[in-house]
């Protein structure tokens, strides 16, 4: 063996992921309303890029069809030159907006206006119109001013900038008394100014001094009150007769007691500055034609990028440097590469969304009982990408029917198997059996081994441990906990 030093030639393989091919990766698992993010990064660093009114959709498939290739083939760059885009003129399908129909109004609409209103930069903006609500914060400090004095306003705002969104003080007293250098009595005293603001309860430091509070607001504050809500912890457990021994009470006076409480807040500081509630934005709409089920992107959230071809070739044609006509190439070839790369994620979601709703054609007509079984490798291989990419293509991603707006991932469920030996269903439809079961079980509650009784009886082979697990994700108590609420309920 020779220990000299030589030179050795070795051929080998390796997959390198490319910046494109990352980027294109990346692509697949944002949701458009990321998209938009993403592609106004890319315009701001890319001045050859710019964006574009969206006045077109992607043109709707039906699951007969055959889809043309997804991201996979980006690899090797073969990307198809078929347009995508159709005239809402000449679609039956789901419209976004106003502005996508290109007629509405009288017309007075146009989708190439820069805000697609009528009157384009120069149209009201209904959105100012709406006025932003008051935090608690200002509505307290609003009442403030006429019960705290002026030489303890600065303590009332500190403790006021304290309170959580339902109200509550969750800091301890006398680290605000240390940190404002002011004596502890001083402020709870001015804690318990605050305390007599609007809403009732604001400024409770637990769930027994909010209620306590709006007891004495009612004048419903006795003794008996007073013990009921030093003990809330056997009230939620449903321990009636110990709590009724403790109280001093009898039956009647308990349910009036307990109907009370029912009446009061326990988290009064929520009805002021919250944030209104978002509803999920579908990225796809699923409908049903003449023709099959058709699938459209959301072209209200799906944004559109141009290249600015008169500005490259001003730039190419003008005195550059070596270094300036790389950078130009470059710049150029990363826009077309953008643009690609966005043309086939459009192609590829809806080659994925039309295989989802053609495995799943039962659930679209008929309900969530008969969803089917169903997993990323099964969809994968049917329409021929690898798992992960079915699997960025469904994270994040909502679609909207008939039926209500599901995320993509919903439709994929593991499989419980048939008592009679039959088709296995998927475990959302064991779900909804359940639930329907729990539902309807009136006075008499079931216990995990009747519902596996009823499920069975159903056609549904399914364990008690099973059952338990899945009434637990939905949420629902067990036979104790329910039978316990009942008892609370008829006190009422």
């Amino acid at each position: 063996m020779s220990l000299a030093p030589r030179l050795d030639l070795r051929q080998s393989q390796s997959l390198v992921m490319t910046p494109q091919l990352q980027q294109a990766i990346k692509l697949l698992a944002l949701s458009n309303l990321e998209i938009e993010g993403f592609i106004a990064e890319e315009v701001e660093k890319n001045p050859l890029l710019e964006a574009a009114q969206t006045d077109e959709v992607v043109r709707p498939e039906r699951v007969e069809r055959d889809e043309p290739a997804g991201a996979d083939e980006l690899v090797g760059g073969t990307v198809t030159a078929d347009p995508l885009d159709v005239d809402y003129a000449t679609e039956s399908h789901q419209q976004d907006s106003v502005a996508d129909g290109g007629g509405g109004f009288d017309g007075a609409l146009s989708a190439t206006g820069g805000s697609g209103g009528a009157g384009g930069e120069d149209a009201p903006d209904f959105d100012s119109f709406a006025q932003k609500d008051a935090t608690l914060a200002d509505h307290l400090l609003a009442q403030a001013g006429a019960v705290v004095d002026a030489a303890d306003w600065f303590i009332a705002q500190h403790l006021i900038d304290q309170l959580d969104e339902a109200g509550y003080l969750t800091v301890p007293l006398l680290d605000i008394a240390t940190r404002l250098g002011a004596p502890l009595a001083r402020v709870e005293q001015v804690l318990a100014q605050i305390q007599t603001l609007d809403p009732t309860g604001v400024g409770a430091r637990n769930l027994a001094e909010c209620l306590a509070l709006q007891a004495r607001e009612a004048d419903r504050y006795d003794p008996c009150m007073a013990r009921l809500l030093d003990h809330l912890d056997l009230l939620a457990r449903g321990d009636l007769a110990r709590l009724k021994r403790i109280c001093g009470v009898d039956d009647e006076d308990m349910a009036d007691m307990i109907r009370e409480l029912r009446g009061y807040d326990p988290k009064p500081g929520c009805r002021y500055g919250g944030e209104p509630a978002l509803g999920v934005v579908p990225d796809l709409f699923v409908m049903r034609t003449k023709a099959g089920w058709g699938i459209e992107l959301n072209a209200a959230t799906l944004p559109r990028v141009l290249v600015n071809r008169r500005y490259y070739h001003e730039l190419s044609h003008g005195a550059q440097d070596k270094a300036g006509k790389a950078w130009l190439s470059e710049a150029l070839a990363s826009a077309n590469w953008l643009i690609k790369a966005l043309d086939q994620r459009q192609r590829t979601i809806v080659k994925v969304a039309t295989e989802i709703v053609k495995q799943q054609e039962a659930f679209f007509l008929h309900g969530v009982s008969h969803l089917r079984p169903m997993t990323l490798a099964r969809v994968a291989e049917a329409i021929e990408m690898h798992e992960s990419t079915v699997s960025r293509v469904t994270s994040n991603k909502y679609l909207s029917c008939a039926r209500g707006v599901f995320e993509l991932k919903y439709f994929f469920t593991s499989a419980i198997q048939a008592a009679d030996g039959g088709d296995a269903v998927s475990a959302e439809a064991v779900k909804s059996a359940i639930r329907a079961l729990i539902a309807g079980e009136g006075a008499k509650i079931l216990s995990d081994d009747t519902l596996v009784e009823l499920l069975q009886a159903k056609g549904f082979d399914i364990a008690r441990r099973t059952v338990a697990k899945y009434r637990e994700a939905m949420g629902i108590g067990s036979s104790v906990q329910r039978r316990r609420a009942k008892a609370l309920q008829g006190s009422d």
